[in-house]
Formats: C-alpha cells, sequence, structure tokens
C-alpha cells in the first residue's frame, strides 16, 4: 500500500472532475454513463467495441463525446472507469492504456475479476505513477439505471479513496472503501456468490408455493414481511408479475445474465479453493449457473430465470 498525500488528493480529487471516460457499454455500462451524463459537470466520453451501444447513449444524451479507442479516451479523460465483463477483458484494456498512463491518471475498474488480477494491474498503474481503484458494483440494472448502486472500492490508501468517492456518487448511493487493492473484488465475490444460492432459494420458494396453490403476489407479500425477506425476493422477484420492474416481467430478458452470474460463481470457487474453503451451498449454486450458461435459449437470460428453468425441470 502507498499513501497519497491530502494536498495531493485535494488537487488530483480536483482534477478528475475535470473529465471523465468509461470503456464499456452494456447492461450495466450503459445506466453507468447515463448517469454521468446526467450528473456530471464534466466532460464524459465513452468507447465501446459495439456501435449500437454507442449510438444509444450519444441519441440520448448527445453532449457525450465518443472516444475512436481506449487510448484516445485515456489521454481526453482525467478519470477513466472500465466495466467489462471478464478479467481478460480488462488486462487487454490496460494493456493498451499503460503507455498513455502518468502521475495524473485515475483509473477505475468496476469489472467482477479475480482479485489477483486487480492487484496486478493497480501494481502496473502505480509503476507508471497513477492511481487505480477496483471498483465492483453491486444493484444490477435497476441500480445502474437509477444511480443507486453500491460501490465496493479497493483503493491504495484511504486518502486516494476519498477524492473518487465523490465521483462514484453519481452513479450510486453507497460508495464502500474495502481496504487495499483487491478487496473490493473480494466484497463483490461474495456478495455475488450470496446472491446467486438466495436467487435460487427465493425460486424454489415460489415455485413450491404456487404450485400448493398459493397466489404468487400474496406469497411474495408475506416472504418480503417474514424471515426469508431479501433483495431477490423483494427487489428482483424471479416469478413473472410480481414486480413489474423485474427481468421476470419481461420474459427475463436484459438484466445479468446467466452467463456472468456463472463467470462470478467460477470465480468465487476459485477464490475458496485458494483458501482452502469449501462453501457447499456456493458450490451448488455455480453448478446450476454453470448448467444454465450452457442451456440453449437460457445462457443470455437474466440470472432471475433460475425460475423458469427449474420451473420446466
Amino acid at each position: 500500500m502507498f499513501s497519497l498525500g491530502k494536498g495531493r488528493a485535494l488537487a488530483q480529487g480536483i482534477r478528475y472532475m475535470s473529465s471523465v471516460g468509461l470503456i464499456g457499454l452494456g447492461q450495466m455500462g450503459y445506466g453507468m454513463a447515463k448517469n454521468l451524463a446526467l450528473k456530471a459537470t464534466s466532460n464524459v466520453y465513452v468507447y465501446d467495441l459495439n456501435q449500437a451501444a454507442i449510438d444509444r447513449i450519444t441519441s440520448e444524451f448527445p453532449h457525450v463525446k465518443v472516444a475512436r479507442s481506449p487510448v484516445e479516451l485515456s489521454e481526453l479523460a482525467s478519470t477513466v472507469i472500465t466495466m467489462l465483463p471478464e478479467s481478460s477483458h480488462v488486462e487487454k484494456v490496460y494493456e493498451t492504456l499503460l503507455p498513455s498512463l502518468d502521475s495524473s491518471s485515475y483509473c477505475i475498474d468496476s469489472s467482477t475479476i479475480e482479485a489477483s488480477v486487480a492487484k496486478d494491474v493497480a501494481e502496473k498503474v502505480r509503476a507508471k505513477g497513477g492511481f487505480a481503484f477496483d471498483a465492483p458494483v453491486s444493484g444490477g440494472t435497476l441500480g445502474a439505471d437509477a444511480g443507486t448502486l453500491t460501490f465496493m472500492v479497493g483503493a491504495p490508501s484511504v486518502e486516494s479513496f476519498e477524492s473518487v468517492k465523490p465521483l462514484l456518487s453519481l452513479m450510486g448511493k453507497n460508495v464502500i472503501y474495502c481496504g487495499d487493492n483487491g478487496t473490493g473484488q473480494v466484497a463483490k465475490l461474495c456478495n455475488n456468490m450470496l446472491l446467486g444460492i438466495s436467487m435460487i432459494g427465493v425460486s424454489e420458494a415460489m415455485l413450491l408455493g404456487t404450485k400448493l396453490g398459493m397466489d404468487a403476489q400474496l406469497l411474495a407479500s408475506i416472504l418480503n414481511n417474514s424471515t426469508g425477506r431479501c433483495w431477490s425476493s423483494d427487489t428482483y422477484n424471479p416469478y413473472p408479475g410480481v414486480i413489474a420492474t423485474a427481468p421476470a416481467s419481461r420474459e427475463y430478458v436484459g438484466g445479468f445474465s446467466n452467463k456472468l452470474m456463472a463467470k462470478d460463481l467460477r470465480l468465487a470457487m476459485k477464490a475458496a479453493e485458494g483458501c482452502q474453503t469449501s462453501p457447499e451451498l456456493g458450490t451448488m449454486a455455480s453448478n446450476v449457473y454453470q448448467k444454465l450458461s450452457t442451456t440453449k435459449d437460457f445462457d443470455s437470460l437474466d440470472f432471475s430465470s433460475v425460475f423458469k428453468w427449474i420451473s420446466q425441470k
């Protein structure tokens, strides 16, 4: 860990607001870019390989500027945020960014990746004199769109965390310092392991109750006012029609895909193996989502479609 002096942290904190760039305009990245476009007083730059994703954000927010490459974005923006699918994508993007980074560079990765990769990226950014943060998120596409995400932040120091907290607060309502680089990813993997377990549990409870004759809305209301209450039930219920804004009410399209949940659970299981722990329910959840991620017509559906999958078994 290295320390950033308070004076320098304040100066850098002021500078990063001069411009911000976001690489990765998928389901989550779009919502984050939207909130930056709505709330940031600085220039906002975006980059994505998918032209349709770029057209979507720029048609809605014409003042958002498009970079032609990740390198150009890093040259235009004092702070670069990445929101990418996997560790390999993060590593590849940072390979291209590193030559253009210097002591004024702030790099925030909000992807969900291995903690070891986050640490490695941070070390490489540090070697260029810059500041790196792993800041994965929780809250799903609903939270990204509403600007209510929770950011779990691994940072090189408390002072450097405080300097980027205002920026992250434009996209989230909870911005939490977890410790040194890599700890944000540790928190995220633990959270998503629990999320996968709870979504399967809620799906099984909703299926059992409705099969036994309970009305789905009534059952969900009882669960949400009882000890079974959790986010998978009260905010993202997997039973179609229970929550109008949840993916279950739009045929499970959009949201956080089974492929991504399977990826996150693989990372969690790999991390568990590395520290000699054996999470039984986590392993079971991982096995379920690996099956979903390789099942035709389910791989790209939202992870709450596990309800649909078990109801067809």
